[in-house]
């Protein structure tokens, strides 16, 4: 008796262990299509956050996006609490559920799967480091559909499995 129970807790800690997949918000809606949501105007605000907790950053962010059939160019423009700006122009192919991305500070290609309300992008960074240079870090970015006008973001990135923070920004669509 005594061992089943251990067995049955082990098997409940391995299942809260097993890694999220866009599959499994299949049925949520409204249903994401990064085609519709990024036409025209989207504005956006965020924070970036250390591992701890501690936010390092807070921005606001105006994008712009355009499609012409499956490829699509989203135009994003932050502005930081501190005054200073960044852009980054994202090259988007849509291939039914799938998305591959490309942009000038991305290292190769970012690819993505949507399904639902949710999508999961991955892609590496060649992120500017504070004192000058850059560095490569791993982007988990999630997004998800609450509804037409509102997609809640959230990015976590490491370096060599090394969680260092995340990033989390709120969308509404004009």
């Amino acid at each position: 008796m005594f061992g089943r129970a251990i067995a049955g807790l082990a098997a409940l800690a391995l299942a809260g262990c097993a890694a999220v997949a866009p599959q499994d918000y299949a049925r949520d809606k409204p249903a994401l299509d990064l085609r519709e949501y990024f036409t025209g105007r989207v504005d956006a605000w965020g924070v970036v956050q250390d591992r701890s907790g501690r936010i390092l950053k807070r921005m606001v962010v105006e994008i712009d996006g355009a499609w012409k059939g499956d490829t699509g160019t989203l135009d994003e423009r932050f502005t930081y609490a501190d005054g200073t700006k960044e852009t980054r122009v994202w090259t988007i192919r849509k291939d039914g559920n799938r998305y591959t991305g490309t942009a000038a500070d991305v290292v190769g290609e970012a690819r993505g799967e949507a399904a639902g309300n949710a999508l999961r992008w991955n892609y590496v960074l060649d992120a500017r480091r504070e004192g000058g240079g850059t560095i490569h870090l791993d982007m988990d970015d999630w997004m998800w559909l609450v509804d037409e006008r509102t997609l809640v973001n959230r990015t976590t990135f490491s370096k060599f499995g090394i969680r260092f923070g995340e990033v989390t920004i709120f969308f509404r669509k004009r």
